[in-house]
């Protein structure tokens, strides 16, 4: 992901709002039913094709496929790996055990269930080379039927972690066994991508979220630090055959509207995140819960020719934010980093990570993208 310093270049983090066609589609598929192929692709290309057009009337300067033909920003890949069937019901994270009643309610949709895992049954092998290029090109042919000038395309793929905090293990005994598998695994993947050229987005929540996660909510933080580490190792594992400077992650502390009081301190993982070989770092800063943790970036500056891609956008409310005040989030990072760091503005994390469960009406998401543009320049003018 490069960025410069003339301007605050924009971007968002990959899911935008599906289609009813293609939801009741994606439903059906979840639910084992035949489904046309014929009509999958029709309706996969002409959703594509309208997220491509619409964030070009938006003005967004690095645009993606909005993860239309995916069911979620990481299950996707339980049709790209082997060795994945069923599912089963997993521990609530730590916050929301605490108010229960309150996630009973919040996390289930027609679509998918959030407490329900793939499981893995067998050795994970990456089996998805069609499905991917057909997703590759489905989104090649809505910018050409468009036909906008794009400054940057990207891509997003799960991180080997995420696949494995979110697919329950019942083959591997060594948890690191699991992983790097994922991370040979997902390797394919993101060098399949980088061949044609896009930013690769790698979905990397997990390397947050894991001191709010059960397993983790009561252990020492160095433990947290140690797995994050060891997530991180695994990434770079996956990723050494892709150049750096083609590479942004994407972490966070879970798009969903909790509690989040037992999240992870910024500041403290920073370090720890750093050590991946990427270029872009986006990360959550309009979040109530983190939006003081601009000040972690001048106590734990960026490394050199890293870009920075703050979350300046709510995803979790309908409110649309005032352009005004997504330039003030902006300008409180730009004086937090030093001033060689390049800015790309973009919301929290995605607007329909999980289908059919986005929080935000999918008009009103694109209206906050239409802000995110003007707040950005703003804070571009008010930097000049």
């Amino acid at each position: 992901m490069t960025g410069t310093n003339d301007r605050i270049r924009t971007t968002h983090i990959g899911s935008l709002p599906r289609p009813p066609a293609l939801l009741e589609l994606l439903t059906a598929r979840q639910e084992g039913e035949d489904v046309d192929e014929e009509e999958w692709d029709a309706t996969v290309d002409e959703a594509t094709r309208g997220v491509v057009e619409r964030q070009a009337e938006v003005g967004l300067d690095s645009i993606n496929n909005g993860e239309q033909s995916r069911v979620s920003f990481n299950w996707y890949v339980a049709d790209r790996l082997s060795g994945i069937e069923g599912k089963r019901e997993q521990e609530l994270w730590a916050d929301l055990q605490e108010f229960p009643d309150y996630a009973e309610e919040t996390f289930k949709t027609d679509v998918i269930d959030l407490s329900m895992h793939p499981v893995v049954t067998g050795p994970v092998e990456y089996t998805g080379h069609e499905e991917a290029e057909a997703e590759l090109a489905a989104f090649e042919a809505a910018l050409e039927a468009v036909d906008a000038d794009i400054e940057e395309t990207f891509v997003t793929a799960a991180s080997p972690s995420i696949v494995t905090a979110t697919h329950a293990d019942d083959y591997y005994d060594d948890y690191d066994e699991f992983l790097f598998a994922a991370a040979e695994a997902m390797a394919e993947e993101y060098e399949l991508v980088a061949d044609t050229g896009a930013t690769i987005q790698i979905d990397a929540p997990e390397l947050l979220t894991a001191g709010h996660t059960a397993a983790f909510a009561d252990a020492p933080l160095e433990e947290v630090k140690d797995v994050t580490r060891l997530h991180v190792e695994a990434l770079n594992e996956a990723l050494s055959n892709v150049p750096a400077e083609q590479i942004r992650l994407h972490t966070c502390w879970g798009s969903y509207e909790g509690p989040h009081h037992l999240d992870t301190d910024l500041v403290e993982m920073l370090p720890e995140i750093y050590e991946a070989d990427i270029s872009g770092l986006s990360v959550e800063q309009a979040n109530p819960r983190h939006q003081h943790e601009y000040r972690a970036f001048a106590e734990q500056p960026l490394p050199d020719g890293w870009t920075l891609i703050p979350g300046v956008v709510d995803v979790k409310t309908n409110i649309i934010d005032h352009p005004e005040t997504i330039a003030d989030r902006l300008e409180r990072v730009a004086e937090a980093v030093d001033d060689s760091t390049p800015l790309v503005a973009a919301p929290d994390c995605g607007f329909d990570t999980q289908a059919d469960i986005g929080m935000v009406d999918p008009e009103i998401a694109w209206a906050k993208l239409e802000a995110l543009v003007e707040g950005a320049a703003i804070a571009t003018e008010r930097r000049s």
